[in-house]
């Protein structure tokens, strides 16, 4: 089992990596098919089914999919661009992606929210279909959009979550037992391991300088939220919150009678800022989700600007650390909020930052397990209930708490020598049966839970 560090952690859009980025990438996949087929396309069709469909207009996924079929990505998206073709889209109703004639779209006809069952392989399921000039569909593939920008065909997932055809790699751990043992008999850290893994299928250069610009993106995301105010689109006129805390924080440096727990505002205020600005369509690092993706960068944060002896060159083992942690819960349970509950999102999140903190706080690889271990027992069960259909209620507190509980889970595992009563890979396995147990209305639909109990919505 081998998932990269660029796989757990890839530069994207908001406000959703499963309802934004993941549709996006379909499409693009479906277009590369397009180029490669024999015959001769007029047009392209969307339909999307389950929580696609229930949550896809406050996740932005019908943007996302009419500019996934004119050839954008996540990571190379250009809003002002963005927002000029799908204007030219609408009144031209074609798409003109690169490498292919006009293609026929209506977005008010071609795009079909379907609300019925969900598609067999996944909650997050699409259909992309290509006709003819008569109309008729002459190719068609299903994609499902498994969290974190992740997208698999159904004929992929019908192949088994465990395919790998790439170079072999040196610790190819696909439980934390396995990685604590190969750890002990290697006498190398996880990020060590992790590291040689990479390397197996990348260069040094490519390696380093891809996790450099990983924590750029991510403190840039970081600095940006802490800069802009306002409301934030969608409807429900969340106001945004990190900047004025954070100059409230700001003023109160230096004094005296400041309480201790004002630290954990300022964990809050870092991860607020990721996902304020993620809820407005800015870019982001999926950590696994975008979701979820102020945890880890807020940890990081945290370390570097308030811990004694932080170091910025200690990132990489951080984010190897995490992406180790996050490959485990993935590939053993899932990171999608359609399809475990926000537990998969946050509380994923939460592990891996802080099994991250653990190891640059100098933890053992048996610490750095338990760490992991704590964040995510103490997040089971949570469910996924986004006010609207928007990453915002509860969504962008959420993700201040899981940092918050990621540090104590850090802090609480370096007290101990490492062992511990559950295992992580308990609390993944209860992760993974929780959320097939949970009722889909709590899975990212927005039929349960806060999102039927706020008035006025």
């Amino acid at each position: 089992m081998f998932l990269s560090v660029f796989d757990m952690f890839k530069v994207g859009i908001g406000p959703s990596s499963s309802h934004t980025m993941g549709p996006m990438v379909a499409a693009a996949r479906f277009l590369d098919r397009l180029r490669k087929a024999p015959f001769s396309v007029a047009g392209v069709k969307a339909s999307l089914h389950g929580s696609l469909a229930f949550t896809g207009v406050g996740h932005a996924t019908d943007r996302a999919t009419i500019l996934g079929l004119a050839g954008f990505v996540p990571e190379s998206y250009d809003r002002d661009k963005a927002d000029a073709t799908l204007a030219q889209i609408k009144e031209t109703k074609t798409v003109t992606p690169d490498g292919l004639p006009a293609l026929r779209f209506d977005p008010e006809t071609d795009l079909n929210f379907d609300f019925g069952p969900n598609l067999p392989g996944h909650a997050n399921g699409m259909i992309l279909s290509a006709t003819d000039p008569q109309g008729d569909v002459i190719l068609q593939e299903t994609y499902y959009s498994i969290g974190g920008g992740f997208v698999m065909t159904q004929a992929e997932l019908d192949a088994g979550k465990d395919t790998d055809d790439g170079t072999p790699v040196s610790y190819p751990f696909k439980s934390a037992a396995e990685m604590l043992e190969m750890a002990a008999i290697s006498g190398l850290s996880i990020a060590e391991m992790k590291r040689a893994n990479e390397l197996a299928r990348r260069s040094v250069t490519d390696l380093d300088a891809g996790m450099r610009r990983l924590w750029q993106v991510m403190n840039d995301c970081i600095d940006r939220g802490l800069e802009n105010d306002g409301i934030l689109p969608g409807g429900l006129n969340v106001k945004r919150r990190a900047k004025g805390i954070h100059e409230k924080l700001l003023a109160e440096r230096g004094m005296n009678l400041t309480a201790p727990h004002t630290i954990n505002d300022w964990m809050s205020v870092y991860a607020m800022a990721v996902n304020e600005e993620n809820a407005a369509g800015g870019q982001v690092v999926t950590a696994p989700t975008n979701g979820a993706a102020g945890v880890v960068p807020a940890t990081i944060r945290y370390y570097l600007d308030h811990v004694p002896g932080a170091t910025s060159s200690r990132v990489p083992e951080f984010l190897l650390t995490a992406a180790a942690i996050g490959g485990l819960v993935k590939f053993n349970a899932s990171i999608s909020g359609a399809e475990a509950g926000c537990q998969a999102e946050v509380g994923s999140a939460s592990a891996m930052a802080a099994a991250g903190l653990c190891a640059v706080l100098g933890g053992t690889p048996m610490q750095i397990e338990n760490a992991a271990e704590i964040a995510l027992e103490h997040h089971l069960g949570m469910t996924c209930d986004p006010v609207k259909g928007l990453v915002q209620v509860p969504c962008i507190e959420r993700n201040g708490l899981g940092a918050i509980k990621a540090v104590s889970a850090a802090s609480l595992a370096l007290r101990g020598d490492g062992t511990h009563f559950v295992p992580l890979d308990s609390a993944i396995e209860t992760m993974r049966q929780t959320g097939a147990d949970m009722h889909e209305k709590y899975k990212e639909t927005s039929l349960g839970g806060l999102a039927v109990n706020i008035p006025n919505c």
